[in-house]
């Protein structure tokens, strides 16, 4: 089981599941425990200045329009240090852009370095555009995609730090697991972004989204993607990289990712309550998105007892004791209380997110084969991510 569970986060790209109906929640009630908050200086995007990383001073790309094209980008290198890039399709006819991170696991300790690409390059881009470069939200074809004509930017994962990493040379701790890992998922974005925000300089509309280690790392890599193409609407939509408070994800194993990515570092640094003494509070970026970024809309996918992210969940229970063994995964009716309670205590009141909680234990959506016709109970996934780029009332889907 615990093989099969990396194995389907592997796929990254080419992940499929079995898709469970659940129901519709529109209460938007709910409690925020003040002691639990992400501090916020500067107020929100509605009134604070904007401060890109920059500079965005690399060429702007040039690419044949409506076909997938790789580009190298030689400084970003994957955790084994191969070189890598990211890849593109234009529309020159559109002024909205999509940025879509890649899943595939995470690299901790011997169990889950094993099943995680540590590659990425010309080669695997080829093969990744044939079977998924037209599936789910890439359909260029697909009437009910409300993505069909948008500009695209695929960034691939081979660093096995959920894309937030900026370390080098690292030791994965327990037997058997690898060394001189180049964890630099998030310094690799900052490269491509070199290139990236130059190629729109006219873009009206960003997304930023992903699918599991995808979905965490658009999560990651928001603030500074809205800075970069600040004050110009920019959403985003994290499918299934939900982050639990501490009641639910282990603060001992949000230390050993903290660690291992050195992913502190690349935190906001006015996000005062998102990396505590005892290594927890992760759970606070997406309160600090949701007050800094108040006039944009933020979105959540998640199946409501995904077997995938309950796994590796898991290592951290009893504190921390299995970490570099087999610990178990999350039962199905913990993770479903770790992701009510953060819908319910966290996400609702500070307003600006929407969730979308299909029932089941399956794991990611956007790049599914039945993705522009899924719905719960009556909701199509689809419209609900058209209000989310439209800026529509926040709404919340999901038993």
């Amino acid at each position: 089981m615990r093989t099969q569970r990396l194995g389907h986060l592997a796929l990254g790209m080419a992940v499929l599941g079995l898709l469970h109906a659940g129901c519709q929640s529109t209460d938007t009630g709910g409690t925020a425990p003040d002691d639990q908050g992400a501090s916020v200086d500067g107020g929100t995007d509605g009134g604070a200045s904007c401060s890109p990383e920059g500079a965005f001073d690399g060429a702007p790309i040039t690419a044949t329009a409506g076909e997938w094209t790789w580009v190298d980008v030689p400084t970003a290198v994957c955790r084994t240090g191969s070189p890598t890039g990211f890849g593109i399709r234009l529309n020159p006819a559109s002024d909205k852009l999509m940025i879509y991170f890649q899943g595939g696991g995470a690299c901790f300790n011997s169990a889950t370095c094993s099943s995680n690409s540590g590659t990425f390059g010309s080669s695997e881009f080829a093969v990744a555009k044939a079977v998924a470069g037209q599936r789910g939200v890439f359909n260029s074809s697909d009437a009910n995609n409300p993505f069909k004509d948008w500009n695209l930017i695929f960034v691939p994962y081979c660093t096995g730090d959920v894309h937030a990493g900026s370390a080098t040379g690292v030791t994965v701790p327990g037997s058997g697991s690898p060394t001189n890992q180049q964890f630099v998922g998030y310094r690799n974005v900052g490269l491509f972004l070199k290139r990236i925000v130059p190629t729109f300089p006219s873009v009206s509309k960003v997304l930023v989204t992903g699918s599991s280690a995808g979905g965490f790392g658009a999560l990651v890599n928001y603030h500074r993607i809205a800075q970069a193409f600040c004050p110009r609407q920019v959403s985003l939509v994290n499918d299934s990289g939900p982050i639990f408070s501490d009641t639910y994800l282990a603060p001992c194993l949000q230390k050993r990712w903290r660690q291992l990515w050195n992913f502190d570092s690349q935190l906001p640094a006015d996000c005062t309550n998102c990396s505590n003494a005892d290594g927890g509070g992760f759970f606070n970026v997406e309160r600090y998105l949701s007050k800094k970024y108040s006039a944009q809309r933020l979105g959540l996918i998640s199946y409501t007892q995904d077997s995938t992210i309950a796994y590796f969940y898991g290592f951290g229970q009893n504190n921390c004791a299995g970490i570099d063994g087999n610990p178990g995964a999350l039962s199905g009716t913990t993770f479903q209380s770790g992701l009510t309670e953060l819908r319910d205590s966290y996400l609702k009141p500070d307003g600006a997110w929407s969730t979308f909680y299909p029932a089941g234990t399956s794991h990611t959506i956007l790049l599914d084969t039945n993705y522009s016709s899924f719905s719960t109970a009556g909701t199509k996934l689809t419209d609900w991510m058209s209000n989310i780029v439209n800026q529509g009332n926040p709404t919340h889907v999901g038993p």
